[in-house]
């Protein structure tokens, strides 16, 4: 198994739970590198699917890694999509069981009990000439040979990359980039922030802008790319704000200037396109995760058997996510999206 990332956890769990050994190989030395960014995620209709892959303690302890264990999480949640310039609510869907979870409390939980290897950085793979194992050549020497690699690396795959040529891998970018800014509000700021919805909230824009503002991290209770610098990229987002309605207007007015800000590509690959195909080897490596199939943010919802079915409905997930990124980011479209059509419900 490669990397501990929540996708790979939760698979080796799975595993575990099924009495199938396994090992995780990781490229950094802990869960979390100095500098790393954290982020949260959303889970709503995949929460009986990650409980039926990890331990009943785990699940127990779900609600511990939401960005705020504080707040239950409820049976029907209301997601309010705005008007990012009036304020006006546009669509509010209900989602059940609506949890948003930090991404580090989460890779600690669904790490615990599991054989991970620090410090392995992925140099080939042999498929041995007994057609059924398959051995992993990392960079510091080791060989280390087994039945099955999955690889979970995340966007930009290693294993991928052998697999295919690094032209084909390579992910396609799309013609938008995203700036995350996480900041920390006062006690007489932050009620005011999260009035709107104590965890998330979205707002496309008129000028052709998508924002979403949600809750990072609560106390426990009981305690241009090259050219712009961080600076820079802070007041680019903030210039783009101006026109934003509230809680944005707020919550910028009240970051600092030396406010730490991440920019990026939103970028995807399509394992369901026919030149994507890659040779599983007999059963003995896959991908999965953002190593199979990484998709815009701004999404809706044996081997040869997983692979077939993943592919196509991966390749449908990332065909919705690539149309709905587009059309959230055109006004005119902003209604018709597949978010706004069928809110966070699984896709059939």
């Amino acid at each position: 198994m490669r990397a501990p990332r929540c996708t790979g956890l939760a698979i080796a769990q799975g595993l575990k739970k099924a009495g199938i050994p396994s090992i995780i190989f990781e490229k950094h030395a802990a869960l979390f590198s100095p500098g790393e960014r954290d982020w949260n995620m959303g889970l709503h209709w995949a929460v009986p699917i990650l409980k039926s892959l990890i331990p009943d303690s785990a699940s127990a302890q779900l609600q511990s890694v939401q960005v705020d264990p504080n707040t239950p999480t409820t049976p029907i949640d209301t997601l309010a999509f705005l008007n990012g310039a009036t304020g006006d609510i546009t669509n509010a869907p209900e989602i059940p069981n609506f949890h948003r979870l930090r991404r580090l409390k989460l890779r600690k939980l669904l790490s615990k009990d599991l054989d991970i290897r620090w410090n392995k950085r992925l140099k080939d793979i042999v498929f041995e000439h007994d057609g059924e194992s398959v051995t992993a050549v990392f960079k510091d020497g080791e060989h280390v040979t087994g039945r099955l690699v999955i690889d979970a690396d995340g966007a930009r795959s290693t294993v991928r990359s052998i697999l295919l040529k690094s032209e084909i891998a390579a992910s396609t970018r799309l013609p938008y980039s995203a700036t995350f800014v996480q900041a920390k509000f006062t006690s007489e700021q932050a009620p005011f922030l999260c009035c709107f919805h104590p965890l998330y909230i979205a707002a496309p824009h008129p000028d052709g802008y998508f924002a979403f503002f949600g809750l990072q991290d609560a106390p426990e209770q009981d305690e241009e790319r090259k050219t712009f610098g961080n600076k820079e990229r802070l007041a680019q987002v903030k210039k783009k704000w101006k026109g934003y309605c509230e809680p944005w207007k707020s919550a910028f007015e009240c970051v600092p200037e030396d406010q730490a800000a991440w920019y990026f590509d939103l970028m995807v690959w399509d394992p369901s396109l026919a030149e994507h195909n890659w040779d599983n080897e007999n059963g003995r490596v896959t991908l999965t995760g953002d190593a199979a199939h990484p998709t815009a943010y701004q999404r809706v919802a044996a081997i040869e058997k997983f692979e077939a079915e993943m592919e196509a409905r991966a390749g449908e997930e990332i065909r919705l996510s690539v149309m709905n990124t587009t059309m959230l980011h055109d006004w005119t479209k902003v209604l018709g999206s597949p978010v706004m059509r069928s809110g966070l419900s699984k896709n059939k």
